[in-house]
């Protein structure tokens, strides 16, 4: 099931979301940048901030279990994906399949025609994933320090169109 987050749900967020870091963090930071107690009271932040200002904060469920989280908005005028992390536990059950169309489907029907996001350059899982759905590298500026930036078209026309511009 995809639900909309509230701020019941934002201990299990945190704890989902540093769990998901850390496989593909670990060795390329140091750890505290991605587990260490003001990384998680800055991530649990930045979550209850997320949630209170309305910002789309999506949770996937299994049996009464979070087992993903995404969270999408505008930024600097363009929707951006800035969170999508599964329980590594639930990888390979189509959970960050079913999260990816909930965005999807909430831009179309908010009329967004191309969205963005910066992927960890080390996590390949995530690269590959967000290949698979269909993100490609900005060919305006494909970078953001250690990250990637991809773009995705959302709607037929935009891709049809080659547009990878976010709007």
């Amino acid at each position: 099931m995809i639900r909309y987050a509230t701020a019941r749900d934002l201990d299990a967020i945190t704890a989902l979301h540093r769990e998901a870091r850390a496989t593909y963090y670990r060795g390329h930071l140091p750890d505290d940048a991605f587990e260490g107690p003001a990384e998680l009271a800055r991530s649990r932040q930045g979550w209850a901030a997320a949630v209170d200002r309305g910002d789309a904060v999506l949770c996937a469920e299994s049996d009464g279990a979070l087992t993903g989280v995404a969270a999408f908005r505008p930024v600097g005028g363009a929707m951006t994906l800035t969170q999508l992390h599964v329980a590594p536990a639930h990888w390979r059950r189509g959970t960050g399949s079913r999260l990816h169309t909930a965005c999807v489907e909430a831009w179309r029907a908010a009329g967004v025609a191309g969205a963005r996001l910066e992927v960890f350059e080390h996590n390949a899982r995530a690269r590959a994933f967000y290949a698979h759905h269909g993100w490609v590298p900005d060919p305006v500026a494909p970078r953001s320090g250690n990250h990637l930036v991809l773009r995705l078209a959302v709607t037929p026309e935009a891709a049809a169109r080659g547009e990878r511009r976010v709007t």
